[in-house]
C-alpha cells in the first residue's frame, strides 16, 4: 500500500534519571503527577542519548516496517538535526521526495525527562514544523496514494489541515489524522468542517473532551445514541463519559456526532486502559498487555498507525485493536519512539503468540435518533 504521513519531524534528546536522584509529588485529587527539578543543583543522568522522533515520521517508520511503500512530508531546518532525521528516512526506506528543507528555523527538537513510572516531560522547540504552509502542498503529492496519514500541526501549520484532507480525499486516499490538542483548542472549527474528507480520527481521551464544547454547540448531542444496559466489566470511560468546560458527554453520543460529521472510525485511546474504536454500528474496547514501561513517548503513534495501516487494509476491526496494542507495547518497552516498532512477520508472530492477552469487547450502539 502506498502511504504518505504529514506532520512533525523531531530529534528528541531524552535523559532518564534514577528514581532516587529526582523527587516526584502526586496529585491526592487530581491525576497528575510532577518532576521536582532543584534550581541551580546538577543532577547525575543515568543516560542521556538523542533519537529522531516526530509524529510524520514515528508514523511513516512504523508503516514502513509493517510493509508499506511509505514517503513523508515534513519541514527540516539546514542543520545536523535535518541531516539526522534524513539518515533515518533512508535507513527506514521511507522516501523524503516531498521532505522541505528551509533556513528560516531550526529543526525542531524535543528534551524529555523521565524517571520513576517513565512517563516523561518534554520541553518542544518546534521549529520549522509551525511553518508548513499551503504552497508546500501539491495535488501530485497524493496521486495514486492509497493512505494519507495527518499527524499532529504546529501552530501555523494547522492551517493547512483543511487543504490536506481536501487533496487527500480527492486522490481516493483513506484519510486518518490524529489532531494535537493545540490543534484541536486553536482550530476546532476548520477541524470540524473538514471532517467530511477524512475516514478516521484517533484521539487521547483529553483531546477528544476538548471536542465536547463544538459538539453541544452544533447541537450535535442531539443525534447521539444510548447503549444497551452495560455489563458489569464495562470499561469505566464507557460507562462514566468525558468532561469539559463543565459539559459531560457519553462516549456512545460523542461517536455517534463525530461520525455523523464524515468519519467512518472514531479511535479514542486511554492509556494503560485499553482504546476504543467506533464504526458507526459498534464500538470495540481493546485492552493493553502488561509490559513494564521504559518510556511512553512515541506509543500512541505506534498504536494508531498500526490501527490505521490494518484497517486500511480490511482486516478485522478486533484484530486491529490487538495488533496496534502489541507494536504500542513494544514501543513503550524502550525509550524513545521508534527502536520497538515491528517489522511485518514479528508483528503477525507476536499476534500470534500474545493474541488471547488481550481483551475485545464488543457493544452495540442502538436507538440512533438522528
Amino acid at each position: 500500500m502506498k502511504a504518505i504521513t504529514i506532520g512533525s519531524a523531531m530529534v528528541d534528546i531524552i535523559t532518564i534519571v534514577e528514581d532516587a536522584d529526582i523527587e516526584r509529588m502526586t496529585m491526592h485529587n487530581a491525576t497528575s503527577s510532577f518532576l521536582l527539578l532543584e534550581q541551580g543543583r546538577k543532577i547525575d543522568a543515568e543516560s542521556i542519548t538523542i533519537h529522531v522522533g516526530g509524529g510524520a515520521i514515528n508514523t511513516a517508520v512504523c508503516l514502513s516496517r509493517l510493509g508499506h511503500q511509505v514517503a513523508s512530508l515534513a519541514k527540516l531546518g539546514e542543520d545536523v538535526y535535518g541531516e539526522r532525521i534524513i539518515q533515518c528516512l533512508d535507513q527506514e526506506k521511507v522516501s523524503r521526495e516531498h521532505i522541505v528543507r528551509t533556513q528560516e528555523d531550526g529543526t525542531g527538537v524535543a528534551v524529555m525527562i523521565s524517571s520513576h513510572d517513565r512517563n516523561a516531560t518534554i520541553f518542544t522547540q518546534r521549529g520549522v514544523n509551525r511553518l508548513l504552509r499551503k504552497e508546500d502542498l501539491k495535488p501530485a503529492m497524493f496521486e495514486n496514494m492509497e493512505l494519507v496519514y495527518i499527524s499532529s500541526l504546529s501552530d501555523g501549520s494547522s492551517d493547512c489541515f483543511p487543504l490536506i484532507a481536501d487533496l487527500a480525499h480527492s486522490a481516493g486516499a483513506f484519510v486518518a489524522t490524529n489532531p494535537g490538542i493545540r490543534q484541536l483548542t486553536s482550530r476546532l472549527n476548520p477541524l470540524y468542517d473538514s471532517l467530511e474528507h477524512v475516514d478516521l480520527i484517533a484521539l487521547n481521551s483529553v483531546e477528544a473532551a476538548a471536542l465536547i464544547p463544538g459538539i453541544y454547540a452544533r447541537g450535535l448531542e442531539s443525534t447521539g445514541a444510548q447503549l444497551a444496559d452495560l455489563p458489569e466489566d464495562c470499561p469505566d470511560l464507557l460507562r462514566t463519559g468525558l468532561t469539559f468546560g463543565g459539559f459531560t458527554i457519553s462516549l456512545p453520543v460523542l461517536f455517534d456526532a463525530i461520525t455523523s460529521l464524515g468519519p467512518r472510525y472514531f479511535v479514542l485511546t486511554d492509556g494503560r486502559n485499553g482504546a476504543y474504536l467506533s464504526d458507526g454500528r459498534t464500538i470495540f474496547h481493546g485492552t493493553t498487555l502488561d509490559v513494564k514501561p521504559q518510556g511512553t513517548a512515541g506509543a500512541g503513534d505506534a498504536f494508531i498507525s498500526t490501527l490505521v495501516g490494518w484497517i486500511a487494509e480490511a482486516q478485522p476491526l478486533e484484530k486491529c485493536l490487538k495488533a496496534a496494542a502489541i507494536n504500542s507495547a513494544n514501543v513503550v518497552k524502550v525509550i524513545d519512539t521508534q527502536s520497538g516498532l515491528l517489522d511485518k512477520n514479528s508483528l503477525n508472530q507476536q499476534l500470534h503468540e500474545l493474541e488471547s492477552e488481550i481483551t475485545v469487547q464488543k457493544f452495540d450502539i442502538l436507538n440512533l435518533a438522528r
